[in-house]
């Protein structure tokens, strides 16, 4: 993780090519700046962290860490040959201090996929799995797909990205899912307790 961060904010401060800046869609210019979804989009990193924690075995833990690892790897990919940023918001981000600290780390660069999107939609079939062996009540499968569909929404909304990154982030989880062998065969009595709401 620490060699992706340093090789994400290299590229970010150190385009290889000139940036290309993302178009605005009717979608962006409908949702506007919303200060509340800061907490959410920085959910993410607890998020991500479940797949894995609930993982039964090392091959498991592997499996989900290697293809995670992959789609990191081809986001930077993108990032290197095709720089990409989102257009300059309205909004003076020195009225709101933590968004002041993440526009100062990631100004809206590296946009395009939006591997905030990718992780969390790719995170999102992961912790579906888990929670289907663990036979969870609707409920724990709703609150995951919720969860993971606020972190989606919230990109848009705290102008980290548009509308075109999102879909791109989620092209890029629905490929590396269908080379996520581990992914799709699960025990399917599970095993463990059944957890109800």
């Amino acid at each position: 993780m620490y060699i992706f961060f340093l090789a994400y904010l290299d590229l970010l401060h150190h385009p290889r090519a000139p940036v290309f800046e993302m178009p605005l869609t009717w979608v962006d210019r409908q949702l506007g700046f919303q200060p509340w979804a800061l907490a959410v989009y920085a959910s993410l990193w607890i998020y991500v962290s479940l797949p894995a924690a609930l993982a039964p075995s090392l091959r498991r833990l592997f499996s989900l860490g290697w293809h995670m690892g992959c789609l990191c790897g081809v986001g930077l990919l993108c990032y290197v040959f095709w720089p990409t940023a989102v257009p300059p918001a309205a909004v003076d981000w020195a009225l709101y201090p933590g968004y002041a600290l993440l526009k100062g780390i990631d100004p809206g660069g590296n946009a395009c996929p939006s591997l905030h999107v990718a992780a969390a939609l790719y995170s999102a079939l992961w912790l579906g799995r888990e929670l289907r062996e663990l036979q969870c009540s609707p409920p724990w499968h709703w609150g995951n797909w919720l969860w993971s569909a606020l972190i989606v929404f919230s990109t848009l909304v705290t102008k980290q990205h548009v509308l075109l990154d999102v879909l791109a982030g989620a092209a890029l989880a629905a490929i590396v899912a269908a080379f996520s062998p581990g992914l799709w065969h699960f025990r399917g009595g599970g095993e463990g307790g059944r957890i109800t709401v």
